[in-house]
Order: C-alpha cells, then sequence, then structure tokens
C-alpha cells in the first residue's frame, strides 16, 4: 500500500474517531436505551401482554403526557401529579450521577454514592432537626452546606485510602456503604439517637418546618426546589471540569496518571480531592430528599433506597455529561415511576412484576452501554486480524465515553 493511501486511510480514521467521541456516543446511550426497551417488550409479550399497550401504560404513568396540549381535564391533572413524582425522582438521580462521574473523569470508580447520599441525608436530618426557631433560608443553606460537607467527608476517605496506600476505591467504597448502611439504621430503630417521639416506631425525628424546602409546583406531595439546586449542579460540573485549573488535573490524571505526574500534578491530592467532591454532590443529594419531601427516615427507608446505585446507570448511560446526565436520569426516574404498580393494570402487564421490568430495563441499558467497550476493543484490535494494513486509529479513552 502506498504512502500516500495509508495517510488517506489514517485521515479517515482520525475523522471516524472525532465523530465518535462527539456525537458517536450519543448515538450509542440512545441505540442503547431503544435495545433495553425492545428486549423489555419482549418479556412484556412472554407474559401474554401486549407491549405496546404495555409501555403505553408506562408512559402515562411517568406523567410526561403532560407536555402534550392535547392532555386536558382529569387526564392532565393526573399526569401533573406523576410528573412531579418524576422529577422528585429524577432530583437526586442527577446528583448521585454526578458523584460518579466526576470520580471517573479521575480514572476511579466510585461505587459509593449510596453511602454518601445516606451521610448527607442524616447530616440534614440532624440539621434540620436541632436548629429550631432559625429563618427559612439560613436554616436550609446549614442543612444544605453541613449534608455537602458530610458527603465529601464520607468519599475523601476513600480517596485517601488510595493516595496514601493504594487501596483500590471500588473496595473502599463499598464498604463504607455499609458502614453508612448499618450506623444510619441504628440511629433511628427504637432507643437511637435520632429516634423520634413515636416510641413504636423505628424512625426518625421530623426536620423542623424552618428547614423544608419550598413546594414550587402541586399539593398532595408537591415538587420542591432541590430541582433547580440539582439543574444547577450540572452547570458547576460542567464549569468545574472544563473551565478550571482543578477540572484540568482531575481529567489529566483520569487520562494518564503517571503522565500528569511526570507534568507537575499532584496525582495524590486529585485523588482526594476528586472523591471528596464526587461525595459532596452525592451528600447534596441526600439533603435535598431529607428537606424537600421526606421529612424524617424511618429504618425500611434503608432497605428500598438504591438511589446511589441508580446513579452508576445514569452516568454510563449519560456519557458522564452533563446534559446526557440530565436526561439520563429524567428516562430513569420517569421508569421508577411509570412501572410503579398503582400505574399498571392487570389487563397492560402484572402489577406485581412491574418494579421487576423497571430494574431489568435498567440492568439491560448499562449492559449495552458496556458492550460497547467490547467494540471498541475490536475497532483496535482489527489489524492483529488482518482486517487492514494500516494501524488502528486512536484508542477512544474511557474518560471521553
Amino acid at each position: 500500500m502506498t504512502e500516500g493511501a495509508g495517510a488517506g486511510n489514517d485521515s479517515g480514521y482520525q475523522v471516524v474517531s472525532r465523530w465518535y467521541s462527539g456525537l458517536g456516543g450519543f448515538f450509542t446511550a440512545v441505540a442503547a436505551a431503544v435495545l433495553a426497551f425492545f428486549v423489555g417488550g419482549l418479556v412484556v409479550v412472554a407474559t401474554g401482554h401486549d407491549p405496546f399497550a404495555a409501555y403505553k401504560a408506562i408512559f402515562s404513568g411517568t406523567g410526561l403526557n403532560w407536555f402534550f396540549p392535547w392532555v386536558q381535564g382529569d387526564e392532565r391533572f393526573s399526569a401533573a401529579l406523576d410528573l412531579q413524582q418524576t422529577l422528585i425522582i429524577t432530583t437526586p438521580l442527577i446528583l448521585t450521577a454526578l458523584a460518579v462521574a466526576f470520580a471517573f473523569r479521575c480514572g476511579m470508580f466510585n461505587i459509593g454514592g449510596q453511602g454518601q447520599y445516606f451521610v448527607g441525608l442524616l447530616t440534614a436530618l440532624y440539621l434540620g432537626h436541632i436548629f429550631v426557631g432559625m429563618p427559612r433560608p439560613l436554616h436550609i443553606l446549614i442543612c444544605i452546606v453541613g449534608a455537602i460537607i458530610g458527603g465529601a467527608i464520607w468519599a475523601g476517605i476513600a480517596g485517601f485510602l488510595k493516595a496514601a496506600f493504594g487501596a483500590h476505591e471500588v473496595i473502599s467504597t463499598i464498604m463504607l456503604n455499609w458502614i453508612a448502611l448499618w450506623v444510619g439504621k441504628y440511629l433511628v430503630e427504637l432507643g437511637g439517637w435520632m429516634q423520634g417521639t413515636e416510641p413504636d416506631v423505628p424512625r426518625s425525628y421530623d426536620i423542623a418546618d424552618s428547614a423544608k424546602l419550598w413546594p414550587i409546583w402541586g399539593a398532595l406531595q408537591p415538587l420542591h426546589a432541590g430541582i433547580f439546586i440539582a439543574l444547577f449542579s450540572l452547570v458547576v460540573y460542567h464549569l468545574l471540569l472544563n473551565r478550571t485549573t482543578l477540572g484540568y488535573e482531575v481529567r489529566a490524571v483520569g487520562f494518564n496518571p503517571e503522565a500528569a505526574r511526570y507534568g507537575g500534578i499532584n496525582v495524590s491530592k486529585n485523588y482526594i480531592l476528586a472523591m471528596g467532591i464526587a461525595g459532596a454532590f452525592a451528600g447534596l443529594g441526600g439533603a435535598l430528599d431529607i428537606l424537600g419531601w421526606k421529612f424524617h427516615q424511618a429504618i425500611n427507608d434503608y432497605d428500598v433506597s438504591f438511589v446511589g446505585f441508580v446513579g452508576i446507570a445514569v452516568a454510563l448511560l449519560g456519557r458522564n455529561k452533563a446534559v446526557g446526565i440530565l436526561f439520563a436520569a429524567l428516562l430513569f426516574g420517569a421508569l421508577q415511576v411509570g412501572t410503579s404498580p398503582r400505574q399498571l393494570s392487570g389487563t397492560d402487564f402484572p402489577a406485581e412484576l412491574a418494579t421487576n421490568l423497571s430494574t431489568m430495563i435498567q440492568a439491560l441499558i448499562i449492559l449495552f452501554v458496556g458492550a460497547e467497550l467490547l467494540i471498541i476493543y475490536a475497532w483496535n484490535a482489527r489489524k492483529k486480524v488482518g482486517l487492514t494494513g494500516t494501524s488502528p486509529p486512536p484508542r477512544v479513552k474511557a474518560q471521553e465515553l
């Protein structure tokens, strides 16, 4: 093959690589979601139901049909209630996904969003209870700042262990998850330090009215102002990573820690900072939940909360991009609300299996997004099997996905 032809091919490969890093990730995420829903439809067929009717019922249950102008009357009122629930669930998903994404951009896999979320929640709960009579804006600010600091410290432990001793963050964050879970249960169970006023009910005390976030839409369980804080956090995440020296160093360490160290970047410091900032996002998510709509924590709330783990899937589907995380969080939040047993009648899909359908679709999305790495590996390795005489195109780094 001539040199000119090789150069031309190399140029083509570079164009493909640049295209993939830009729009290719978006199309892959969309394809993963479509495939997951397709396989989910096959499961619906296997139960003897119409997948189109089931998905129509799920979509109506999400409340997203509220945006359609032809939805009026009682249907529009019901859609508003469902949409409020979708956005309430979307709010912490955005923040736990940011906790995963920020650490990932530094080359770390933060599995501890759930524990960081619990620490932030309990910190806000405690601060929201003890400062009675404080002006509402100041009380809310203290609770939020305390939750951010609590989550940052909890995640920073894993960052410190990695920086000082080389402990893998996956192991340490999983261990910290369990510590946060069981300590949290101990605090709110009967006789615990944070137990409420009812002696026979294993739940915490309530936060003061001055610590509750402002409702902005609805009356029964209204959407709270925390949604704006979550959206602002997306902006902070984007600017911090792409417009600051800290963000540059974090991304450099994520690409190649040895090269970053050679270039004068303190890798250990960035490990600790990245995990601390990641934990701050997750802790903020816990604060918004307790201040926005929960107002107290029962012992069984720990067993049904998986927001930190779902945040991992949201970050993967969102490609660790702010805009991608926003839409992925909305998708997962809508999926949880739309597949709740109260949204599906027995004629559409068995209500007792509705939650399982949601979990299965989420797992399939992760599977198909992860399978993309195999495709990239095959593309880069095609020379080894004699498919081309030119060198492979530049590899797409995981942090760019």
